[in-house]
């Protein structure tokens, strides 16, 4: 298959020691018998190492799709597979999403082979299992299942290959593919599985007991099962000092609660609530307020819109002028909107505030659901106040209590509460304190 194949690989491994083999054996006194010649090429003829037979055109034709070459011999009832692969593939480089300032630089590429490398580079021992699967009828894309044998749990190996193997697609061009048809409850907006374009991740996620699965094609190695704590976690929360470490954690924490519920806390107070703020800032906000021809929660509502369409539209660009733009949009039309008295000073900073927030995630499927999740918390504050944001805040936290991530609790190890796995949650103790604290438990 032009494209697919290394040619000088042809030339070199295949071609020329066929040629060279049919000119010694024309001085042979007895042929080779034929139905061994198959087995003899194989053996003793060509030089590439990986070689494999077989008998069906099905076969043949998967192979070939595949960047194999065929080597088919007249009146020979098998075919020989030469591996050949040689097309084009982008090279290793720092992941474009999980950017760290200390830590390690690689990142997977669309190559499956590549990306299986880089795990086994960081844990080199016979315990790391890699399992091949197909997914896609016409696809036909490569999966590789890579665990670490007696740390992972048996049954939760065996539940994964089971959720892949009942696929019935007919393509999978990416690792989303994967993660939308064997999530527990695909109706939720939180991530039941969790991806990534960093190796050292995964072996770390790996080393904990958990399953990663490998697409080919795509950079995203897809990790189960997660909880809703380890989505606040970041790989150089490791690489950095344990303290600072901890306190990053609270602020994203805090910065989490904040891009939820800011502007929800605002409308119900500023709309239902007035006694709660000092007589200050209560007359500030009226001021700032006194031109706005709409309520708190309409005025919230066209302000967060336009900074997701905002945040967007700089995404799309190109990436020399969408940073730009998205800043000087953000001034100049916040600016105007000011001045033209749509909406107030107070609202543009509170936008802001939350817009910044929503950035902390280091999981970037994370920060979607609690952008989605901003809007009804709103409408609850809008329509009862305080009361109707904790009430929203409760169905909340049923629902992410009532998730499963491959038959683990989503808040786990908060909800069913486990204190030894407390130790790398709301803290990160030194390396030496977990190892202390886990044989005391132990």
């Amino acid at each position: 298959m032009d494209g697919m194949v290394d040619m000088e690989t042809i030339d070199s491994d295949v071609m020329k020691p066929l040629l060279e083999y049919g000119k010694s054996i024309l001085s042979m006194p007895s042929r080779f018998p034929l139905k061994e010649m198959a087995a003899l090429l194989q053996d003793q003829v060509i030089y590439t190492a990986q070689i494999s037979m077989g008998q069906s055109i099905q076969d043949t034709v998967n192979h070939i799709l595949s960047g194999d070459a065929a080597l088919l011999l007249n009146g020979v009832h098998q075919a020989l597979f030469i591996s050949a692969k040689g097309w084009e593939k982008r090279s290793v480089e720092e992941p474009a999403t999980e950017a760290v300032i200390r830590g390690q630089r690689e990142g997977f590429t669309e190559d499956l082979r590549t990306n299986t490398s880089l795990i086994r580079r960081r844990l080199k021992t016979p315990q790391l299992k890699m399992e091949a699967m197909k997914v896609g009828k016409l696809s036909d894309t490569n999966i590789v299942i890579t665990y670490l044998e007696g740390v992972v749990q048996e049954s939760l190996v065996a539940e994964v290959k089971e959720r892949i193997s009942r696929i019935n697609i007919d393509a999978v061009l990416d690792s989303a593919y994967i993660e939308e048809l064997i999530v527990d409850s695909p109706y939720s907006v939180f991530p039941q599985v969790n991806n990534t374009e960093r190796p050292d991740k995964v072996a770390a996620y790996l080393l904990e007991g958990k399953i990663g699965i490998i697409v080919d094609n795509t950079p995203f190695a897809l990790l189960v099962p997660v909880n809703f704590f380890e989505m606040l976690q970041s790989s150089e929360d490791y690489n950095q000092n344990y303290i600072f470490s901890t306190v990053i954690r609270w602020l994203r924490f805090v910065m989490m609660v904040t891009a939820l519920l800011l502007p929800s806390l605002y409308i119900a107070v500023t709309t239902f609530h007035q006694e709660m703020l000092p007589t200050t800032l209560l007359l500030s906000i009226s001021s700032s307020r006194e031109t706005v021809p709409f309520p708190a929660f309409v005025e919230a509502l066209i302000m967060e819109i336009f900074f997701e369409c905002l945040r967007e539209a700089g995404i799309r660009l190109p990436r020399t002028v969408g940073q730009a733009v998205s800043i000087v949009g953000a001034l100049v039309i916040g600016q105007a909107a000011v001045q033209a008295g749509i909406v107030s000073a107070t609202m543009i900073i509170i936008v802001s505030i939350t817009g910044i927030s929503s950035f902390i995630f280091p999981t970037f499927s994370q920060g979607i659901a609690i952008r989605l999740l901003r809007f009804p918390m709103m409408i609850f504050a809008a329509t009862l106040g305080l009361y109707g944001l904790l009430m929203a805040y409760l169905i909340l936290l049923i629902h992410m209590a009532r998730l499963r991530s491959f038959s683990v609790p989503y808040l786990s190890p908060m909800a069913p509460l486990n204190f030894k796995s407390l130790k790398d949650i709301y803290l990160r103790l030194p390396r030496w304190g977990m190892m202390k604290l886990s044989r005391s438990k132990e």
